[in-house]
Formats: structure tokens, C-alpha cells, sequence
């Protein structure tokens, strides 16, 4: 198949871009089917925006539960997956150093 320029719209800041020949065959290549809709400046910002920062919408889900050592009502920043324990903040500290020191015993 033969490839030509082709100018396109910008969905994000309406201006005008090209679709070059050689971005034409690269995605044919891979297999993509839609036509780029941002020029590179707006597709570059949205890509920048997205890495590791949560939008504002999203917000920490926040579980009430029993811990698994103790038994005292706590809540934890994530939803607990059945079958796994679930521990309050001190026996999760507590448990954290004994761990350490148990590893370190080993090691000597």
C-alpha cells in the first residue's frame, strides 16, 4: 500500500499537524486502526500529566476491619483480600521488627 502526508486536526488544541508517509507505515505495522488525533506538542503534555500522579478524582479507599493479631477495629488504605491478614498499625510495626530482627539473626 502506498502512504502519502496527510493533515490532520488537533482534537486537543485544533491546530493543524501531518500524519507523515513514514508514521502512516508504522502504525499499519503495528497493527493500529485509528488515525492519530493530538499533534505531538498536546500528545507530549498529556503523556507528561499521566505519569504517576493520580488525578484529583481519584481518592484512597479507606476499609474498616478487625486486625487479625489483636482483634482491635482499624482501618487500613486498601481493601483487604480474603484469606490474607489484615493487621492494625502497632501489631503491623510490631510484626515489621520482629521480622527485621529475626532476618538479622539469620544472616550473623
Amino acid at each position: 500500500m502506498e502512504y502519502h502526508d496527510k493533515v490532520l486536526k488537533c482534537a486537543e488544541c485544533g491546530s493543524e499537524f501531518v500524519f507523515t508517509a513514514g508514521e502512516q507505515m508504522f502504525f499499519a505495522d503495528k497493527g493500529f486502526k485509528n488515525e492519530p488525533k493530538r499533534c505531538k506538542g498536546c500528545k507530549s503534555v498529556r503523556a507528561q500529566g499521566s505519569t504517576g500522579v493520580a488525578p484529583a478524582s481519584v481518592q484512597r479507599v479507606e476499609t474498616k476491619t478487625v486486625c487479625s493479631q489483636c482483634g482491635k477495629e482499624t482501618t487500613v488504605p486498601f481493601k483487604p483480600t480474603q484469606g490474607r491478614p489484615v493487621y492494625c498499625r502497632e501489631c503491623f510495626q510490631q510484626r515489621r521488627t520482629v521480622g527485621g530482627a529475626a532476618a538479622e539473626a539469620v544472616g550473623d
